[in-house]
């Protein structure tokens, strides 16, 4: 029996009873028995091989899961979206923002996204697309579209969740509804994350009227976890501590390598290792004196020393402190403060908690002090070691952070944890966080470009270490700057071997005070900006790693200004170019 043109399997009595029931139907109809008809013939429903399986929704009734994400954490919520929407039936897809094309928006009915943001209220690099196609002229009505937010970010910044904030407001302007209000989420957000995705799927399972159904029936089982991650981290020994900047330095930068034997933790180049760290406890005596708080009450199953020691934020401040405790004791001169946005940022701009508590020793309740305080959230470092060289341990390059202010000396909380309160021996507590938005090309011939100034040479070392392992030469090229080359050239003696192996094929160094004029690695690579500019031409790709308030943005800048000179580009042109690499995964940044 012949059909359009096909041979049809059916019988002519199949077919005449099957044309007659498509013929009453609506095009949204015919995707859905499309679709009923496809699950049926992946689990061998209707042939007596297994029980018929429940139909998949139409195109219009998927979740559609997008997240921008910088260092992973994004990923994360959203593939933890995609398991409960999966267990629960609802048919759900999700997307890196970097990978989904933006003009496919006005196709979709439900939408969830999460999105980071970085630096100045900026969307995270594989966002940057996506967000500029919402806000441009382009943007499509999305009337009849449903959608939820969950924005992350971190409330001791002044442009908190801005991405997230973004997002929902274009949408909401572009005629899509919220099915679930936007969340906004701090640094210690599992809670509130985990409330949001139980809400979208609940909502999400009513608006696809889809029963649920067996995933196994339609998917192939996913390969097993690691044991040890942010929940439960691995509790890893401190094998070295060494300072790696000179006597003279005004950085102290130390390589610290960790024991992960017996974790069966894998990484690869361009990770990074998420830290929980331990508060200095004589910080954590002077504040519960401060506050007249008995240190050996017992809050969340431990004393409250213990869990201030563990469990809560102290060396970073935010304004949720000052409001809590303002609100909490009526003080007026704080509650003044809380209520001046401008002036509040200011105050807190480089003081930890106890600096507050110190200018404002008011006599706390333990729930009041608790309350008051935010959960500590784990540091991430980038990951400076491949495991084809090190294996069953992990190297880092932290920079100290130790500063003189209102009388005191301060000091960073993980920085100060590893390289002066941790002893070689001592247990930290670790895990992997995978980023899969900083790797090394799939082709290991294809030419890098690597630019890490200070301790953003970190993921560059793995890099090498990587690339020396599987025997490529050449094709890198490293840009590293630091103020002085005698006191802070990191790592010299095995940049100078990849150097004379032939595995780096060049380096150009910028050592900012060893001359009057101040030079930075931006100036060397418009310095360098011809062959640069063949680098790119042959494809290279390009690596940033390091400060993003300054560096970053210096370095974009000075990448644009070699398109165009050497490019004979406009700068609108030079943008798109540098677009267009970042669509391609040929420019990459890891930058905090």
């Amino acid at each position: 029996m012949q059909l359009n043109g096909l041979t049809s399997p059916l019988t002519d009595q199949q077919l005449s009873l099957l044309q007659q029931a498509l013929a009453g139907m609506s095009p949204l109809q015919i995707s859905w028995v499309s679709g009923y008809l496809a699950a049926l013939s992946q689990t061998g429903a209707g042939t007596g091989d297994a029980p018929a399986a429940a139909a998949p929704a139409a195109d219009s009734a998927t979740l559609t899961i997008l997240y921008g994400s910088q260092t992973g954490n994004a990923e994360g919520v959203a593939k933890q979206l995609k398991e409960k929407a999966d267990a629960a039936g609802v048919p759900a897809d999700v997307f890196s923002m970097g990978d989904y094309k933006p003009n496919k928006l006005k196709n979709e009915k439900l939408l969830a996204i999460v999105a980071s943001t970085h630096g100045e209220g900026e969307p995270p690099d594989d966002a940057e697309e996506l967000h500029g196609f919402l806000v441009g002229k382009k943007a499509p009505k999305l009337d009849g579209a449903r959608y939820s937010v969950l924005g992350l970010g971190d409330s001791s910044y002044e442009f908190f969740c801005q991405t997230g904030k973004d997002f929902d407001e274009r949408l909401g302007k572009l005629g899509a509804e919220s099915f679930v209000p936007r969340v906004d989420c701090d640094v210690d957000y599992d809670d509130a994350v985990a409330e949001w995705i139980d809400k979208v799927v609940a909502e999400a399972k009513s608006l696809t009227s889809v029963a649920a159904a067996p995933v196994a029936a339609a998917t192939a089982a996913a390969p097993a976890a690691s044991q040890y991650n942010k929940k439960n981290p691995f509790a890893a020994s401190l094998l070295t501590n060494q300072k790696i900047t000179g006597r003279d330095s005004i950085k102290d930068i130390r390589h610290i390598e960790i024991d992960l034997e017996g974790s069966g933790l894998q990484y690869q180049p361009g990770d990074a290792l998420g830290v929980w760290f331990q508060n200095d406890e004589a910080l954590v005596d002077e504040l519960l004196a401060l506050v007249k708080v008995d240190g050996n009450a017992e809050v969340d199953g431990k004393s409250v020393r213990q869990a201030l020691i563990e469990d809560y934020e102290l060396t970073l401040s935010y304004p949720g402190f000052i409001k809590a405790v303002a609100e909490a004791t009526g003080e007026k001169s704080l509650t003044d403060l809380a209520a001046d946005a401008s002036k509040l940022r200011d105050y807190i701009a480089d003081r930890q908690i106890i600096d507050i508590v110190r200018d404002y020793p008011l006599e706390l309740t333990v729930e009041q002090l608790i309350g008051a305080l935010r959960k500590m959230a784990p540091r991430l470092y980038s990951i400076a070691s491949s495991q084809a060289e090190v294996d069953e341990e992990v190297h880092l390059t932290v920079g100290v952070v130790r500063y003189d202010a209102h009388g005191k000396e301060h000091m960073g909380g993980a920085s100060g944890f590893l390289a002066e309160r941790l002893e070689e021996g001592g247990d930290v507590k670790v895990f992997i966080e995978h980023n899969n938005n900083f790797r090394l090309p799939e082709n290991p011939e294809t030419p890098i470009v690597m630019i890490g100034p200070g301790t953003g040479v970190a993921p560059f070392r793995a890099f090498m270490q990587q690339r020396e392992a599987d025997g490529i030469e050449g094709n890198s090229w490293m840009f590293f700057g630091n103020p002085h080359f005698t006191q802070d050239f990191l790592y010299q003696v095995e940049w100078q071997s990849y150097l004379k192996s032939g595995v780096l094929a060049r380096m150009d160094v910028a050592w900012s005070r060893d001359q009057a004029e101040k030079v930075y690695v931006q100036h060397r690579i418009v310095e360098q900006g011809a062959e640069l500019y063949q680098w790119l031409e042959k494809g290279a790709h390009v690596y940033v790693c390091g400060d993003a308030n300054h560096m970053a943005k210096d370095v974009h800048q000075a990448l644009q200004t070699v398109i165009q000179q050497h490019g004979g580009k406009s700068e609108e042109d030079a943008q798109q170019y540098l677009t267009e690499l970042r669509k391609a995964k040929r420019y990459q940044r890891d930058v905090y």
